[in-house]
């Protein structure tokens, strides 16, 4: 199992899965939109994305976007997309993606990776704490939609 930081190159493979996370996420599917997107955030440096692969085949993707800091004055990470193809998983994949995405922030000179998940993601709040994310309970989180 290999991971990477994905490139341009990668946009068609990338998309499948993406497409696939965005339907896990009760979103249609639209592969063309996907690609789409992808393509303007990787073109534009507006996220980061690592893939796992094993040979050939796609197995994972994690997508990062650059956030910043102010009363640290930093650059920090926000781990927007975690997926493994549902044919892998079970397999660590999650993990190696976490790990490459801890190391892209070490790197970067980043003085933190952050995520949210919901309460009923049962495997992520599984998983999350054992690669060593912590749990803010001292914070309320709000957000604004436009409808």
């Amino acid at each position: 199992m290999e991971v990477r930081r994905a490139t341009l190159t990668d946009i068609d493979s990338l998309a499948g899965l993406f497409d696939q996370y965005r339907v896990f996420y009760k979103k249609s599917s639209d592969l063309a939109a996907a690609k789409k997107f992808l393509h303007d955030r990787l073109s534009a440096n507006e996220s980061v994305v690592f893939v796992a692969t094993d040979g050939n085949v796609m197995t994972g993707f994690t997508q990062l976007y650059p956030l910043f800091s102010s009363t640290r004055m930093k650059r920090l990470w926000l781990l927007n997309d975690l997926f493994v193809d549902s044919r892998f998983r079970g397999k660590g994949i999650s993990f190696l993606l976490i790990e490459r995405a801890k190391q892209h922030c070490r790197e970067t000179g980043a003085c933190a990776l952050t995520l949210e998940t919901a309460k009923s993601n049962l495997i992520g709040n599984s998983l999350y704490p054992r690669t060593d994310f912590v749990l803010d309970e001292e914070h309320n989180y709000y957000s604004w939609s436009v409808s």
